[in-house]
């Protein structure tokens, strides 16, 4: 298990890079591609912060994420972006034996299929990794309100760093426009979190930002990967 930092700034770049210095080579950031994780990716590549990027491709993503990847590659080609995927063979299995649809038939099913998709890609992706960095947000979920700046992460043991999570969604919106930061156009079609694409629906006027996740649902609307 990783060791807590003693003391960590509240600037997101001056804690990125204080984590850095303690931990040469090995802080990564996983990225969903969503705007935390665009803005914190153009804050890594803008101050040349030796983090490693990672994100995780589940092959049921958005086309629109797909190419907002490829789009995210060309900004900031200083800062390779890895890819990171579901075992085949685990994969097939779930697939040949639930099929397709079984997300929708049971919560057990759907959390199986995050953890095939997400949570094991997760966990290769992190390594030999000691300080784990996510885009995640207070603001964004009732599940998150409480989300500490830096915590042990029991999942991973990592020391997990959310370097944005007291930035306001009217902070977020500024720093992405005044940067040029590159978005998911579904964003400004009533997808304010974007996730698989038959798990994910544009959310209606009123409703909460995460409606959208696990649609047909009633549960904490997370997959697994964060805890709340």
């Amino acid at each position: 298990m990783s060791t807590l930092p003693l003391l960590v700034s509240s600037d997101p770049v001056t804690g990125l890079r204080q984590l850095c210095e303690q931990y040469p080579e090995q802080v990564v950031f996983t990225t969903s591609l969503g705007l935390e994780d665009q803005a914190l990716t153009d804050l890594i590549a803008r101050n040349n912060l030796p983090v490693q990027l990672v994100t995780l491709d589940t092959g049921r993503l958005f086309p629109e994420t797909y190419d907002l990847i490829d789009r995210t590659r060309s900004k900031y080609p200083g800062t390779p972006l890895q890819s990171f995927f579901p075992d085949t063979t685990t994969l097939e299995e779930f697939v040949n034996q639930q099929g397709m649809s079984a997300i929708f038939q049971s919560l057990e099913a759907r959390k199986e299929c995050c953890h095939i998709r997400k949570i094991a890609p997760l966990k290769r992706a992190l390594d030999g990794a000691a300080v784990w960095v996510t885009g995640l947000r207070a603001a964004q979920s009732d599940n998150r309100a409480t989300l500490p700046r830096i915590e042990h992460d029991t999942m991973t043991g990592l020391v997990k760093y959310n370097p944005l999570v007291d930035w306001s969604d009217a902070q977020l919106e500024t720093y992405i426009h005044s940067h040029g930061v590159p978005t998911n156009p579904l964003h400004r079609k009533g997808f304010p979190s974007i996730g698989c694409a038959p798990c994910t629906r544009a959310v209606l006027e009123g409703e909460h930002p995460r409606a959208g996740r696990w649609w047909w649902e009633h549960s904490s609307k997370e997959c697994g990967l964060h805890k709340g």
